[in-house]
């Protein structure tokens, strides 16, 4: 690689790095308390997986515009403006949770998925000025940065019941505050810190004159170039099926613990054991990408998602320490799934619609996800929590098959 653009990839991946932990801190802020409003305004347990569906939802629609306005103008652009849309989305929480309204907690859960799309989004953004060889290792560094900002996020719920108090909002709904200035603070250092954009400057560096020409795929021409090649289906069908199993488990387990007495800082550190599954050893994972082969990590992912559910179904709500074990190794699971996939799918398709396919991935594995959290919450408030982990287990089973056809009929090192 050319001395200056390694330069100014080390320079790109310090700036999404940086504005990773602030969005983190966004994301995380709601994570362990959206369940929770959910429940307390609609007054139903079976309608309190639906925050965090609305969230899951708007994560994958605001994908496809967000990749289209990056394939137009850039990832700077598109990074700025999911930002701003996740701020709005926290306000419009607290004022759902203050006025009792479900229909405004559901449209804020929405919006604020922007910012679990704008993070996810961000990885792909450390890759397009990278060497092959450390592709992955470039993404996982982006994704590894969300570590501090969701696991200190959860961990606001008692603190942001202190602010929200102060503002004269629910004590739930306090560490939604947190968010919209975490947001903002994110939008800022994407707006001032990520110039020259690293997509426009790889299509210069391909030889687009202003790296504007690269027109964006539609959805249907993205999903047509994953359709024809076996390891971008396998990489798309892994992320997809990793985020359902991550999504319907992880949205009921505050629940589950609610219902058996537990606190809400109990419940804030079982989910940030489980945010530092997903993000802390991301590098972990990407290293092993890079060194034994992107394949062998997603077998990894699938292993480890088997494990959390057999661990996580297999105890009551009141076992903390062990739900923790589970949630860890559930977020591990999705990690390895996350970062191997996302590299296996970057790599498995054309340059020209690469931008395109990435968002359509993040799109049906958005919707996968709100999927699998609509359910959830039927499913715990009918047969429970144990059968709700014993369902997702068996979503390993599609990925496994793919895998073994990909190893069959691939040439090249996977």
């Amino acid at each position: 690689m050319d001395t200056d653009v390694a330069a100014l990839q080390r320079r790109t991946v310090r700036v999404l790095a940086a504005a990773q932990v602030l969005g983190g801190v966004g994301v995380g802020s709601g994570i362990s308390v959206g369940g929770l409003i959910a429940e307390d305004v609609s007054g139903s347990t079976a309608l309190s997986g639906l925050a965090q569906t609305a969230a899951v939802l708007g994560a994958a629609v605001a994908a496809l515009p967000m990749s289209r306005l990056m394939s137009a103008r850039g990832r700077r652009p598109g990074l700025l403006a999911g930002y701003v849309v996740a701020l709005l989305g926290a306000l419009v929480v607290v004022l759902g949770a203050d006025a009792g309204v479900f229909a405004l907690v559901l449209l804020g859960s929405a919006l604020l998925g922007s910012g679990t799309a704008t993070n996810l989004q961000s990885r792909y953004a450390a890759t397009d000025l990278a060497v092959q060889e450390h592709r992955a290792r470039a993404l996982a560094t982006v994704v590894w940065a969300t570590t501090v900002g969701v696991v200190v996020g959860p961990n606001l719920t008692g603190p942001g019941a202190t602010v929200g108090g102060w503002f004269g909002v629910p004590d739930l709904a306090g560490p939604l505050l947190f968010s919209t200035v975490a947001f903002g603070a994110a939008g800022l250092v994407i707006a001032l810190g990520l110039r020259p954009d690293p997509l426009l400057l790889a299509r210069q560096a391909a030889g687009a004159a202003d790296g504007r020409s690269a027109p964006s795929p539609s959805f249907a021409e993205s999903m047509g170039a994953v359709a024809r090649s076996r390891p971008a289906t396998l990489a798309l069908v892994a992320i997809a099926l990793a985020h359902t199993v991550m999504t319907s488990v992880m949205v009921m387990t505050p629940v589950h613990m609610r219902h058996e007495g537990a606190t809400l800082e109990v419940v804030g550190f079982v989910i940030s054991a489980h945010v530092a599954g997903m993000f802390a050893f991301s590098p972990v994972a990407g290293w092993l990408a890079d060194r034994f082969g992107r394949v062998w990590v997603l077998v990894l992912g699938q292993l480890l998602l088997v494990a959390a559910v057999v661990v996580s179904g297999g105890v009551p709500g009141h076992a903390h320490a062990a739900l923790g074990v589970g949630l860890f190794l559930l977020g591990l699971g999705w990690s390895c799934a996350l970062v191997a996939g996302s590299t296996l799918l970057s790599e498995s398709v054309d340059d020209r619609v690469r931008p395109g396919v990435q968002g359509a991935a993040d799109f049906v594995m958005g919707t996968c996800g709100a999927a699998g959290g609509a359910l959830a919450g039927v499913v715990v408030a009918g047969p429970g929590y144990g059968v709700l982990n014993g369902i997702a287990g068996l979503l390993v089973l599609p990925v496994l098959a793919l895998v073994l056809g990909v190893r069959r009929t691939s040439v090249v090192r996977l």
